[in-house]
């Protein structure tokens, strides 16, 4: 997939500011990096104190502007919080990992990624392999994460798109969750939505949207160069109810309770109508918000 208008794109303001951008990039991974490294060998009691610093400072220098909605669920070391996520774009990693102290959950061809693949892995990144054989080894060091009160952020799509569609969520994926931890508590699971709405202050609609996207077949060095050269991007990040599995009759309906309440984020965001629901659910309510509207789920966000 080619990136083509022109008016995005074009001229030599776009290119400079791309190169200082670029600049600035490989400076923050060098003056990071060796603290990312000094953190990990002191075992810091916050792992994600100097991740959450360089996602910030990574999206700072990368123009993109955040803007949360609802209550992010607080972890504590004896409650740790299972984030899912619609998946839109590698930029969805410092947008999440700026506001979200947790590792991702990524697939294992990121730790082979030339310098993406060492800092992912800096920054206590649990890599899963999609090979069927593999899943009770991965499972085991998910919930190993999670035993040590270590909160992990999921693509449950298992791939990136549009951002416009949230695709179904793989319900293998929630298998770390079923049963309740060592201390015998049930993990906290949080639907998160993700998705970028503006572009330079202006609505980004389907022309522009695969310029923070990257799906498909586009290359990633030209995507990543077209992004240095853009203006702010705007991204929505809406924190949605949370759940445990006591909730439901198994993993696979947790998953489509999550996969539809990301979707309708997905719709609040596109509209600009943000409602957000904190009040806890009940196994009575569950399914009633399965068949809801988007406009039914709360009352506006003021």
């Amino acid at each position: 997939m080619m990136l083509t208008n022109s008016a995005v794109e074009s001229g030599w303001g776009a290119t400079i500011r791309g190169a200082l951008r670029l600049a600035t990039f490989l400076t923050l991974i060098l003056v990071m990096t060796p603290i990312h490294i000094l953190a990990r060998l002191s075992r810091h009691s916050d792992p994600f104190l100097i991740p959450c610093l360089f996602y910030k400072m990574l999206a700072r220098m990368m123009a993109l502007q955040v803007r949360t909605h609802g209550l992010m669920a607080e972890s504590t070391p004896t409650s740790p919080i299972l984030f899912v996520s619609n998946h839109s774009s590698y930029l969805d990693v410092p947008v999440l990992g700026s506001v979200i102290p947790a590792a991702f959950v990524a697939k294992s061809e990121v730790a082979s990624w030339p310098l993406i693949g060492t800092l992912a892995k800096l920054q206590h990144t649990v890599f899963i392999a999609r090979q069927v054989g593999r899943m009770v080894e991965q499972r085991n060091e998910m919930r190993e994460r999670l035993e040590q009160g270590q909160s992990l952020i999921l693509f449950p799509e298992g791939t990136s798109s549009d951002g416009a569609r949230t695709l179904p969520f793989k319900s293998s994926l929630f298998n770390i969750v079923e049963t309740p931890l060592a201390n015998g508590t049930f993990v906290t699971v949080q639907p998160v939505t993700t998705l970028c709405t503006e572009l330079g202050g202006l609505p980004i609609g389907r022309a522009w949207r695969p310029y923070y996207a990257w799906y498909g077949d586009m290359t990633f060095m030209r995507h990543l160069w077209n992004v240095f050269k853009l203006g702010h991007f705007t991204i929505d990040v809406i924190f949605h109810p949370t759940v445990t599995i006591r909730e439901f009759d198994n993993r696979k309906d947790m998953a489509s309770y999550c996969q539809h309440m990301v979707a309708k984020g997905v719709e609040q965001c596109i509209t600009g109508r943000f409602y957000v629901n904190q009040s806890a659910l009940t196994p009575a309510t569950t399914q009633k918000l399965l068949a809801a509207p988007a406009e039914d789920l709360a009352e506006p966000n003021v």
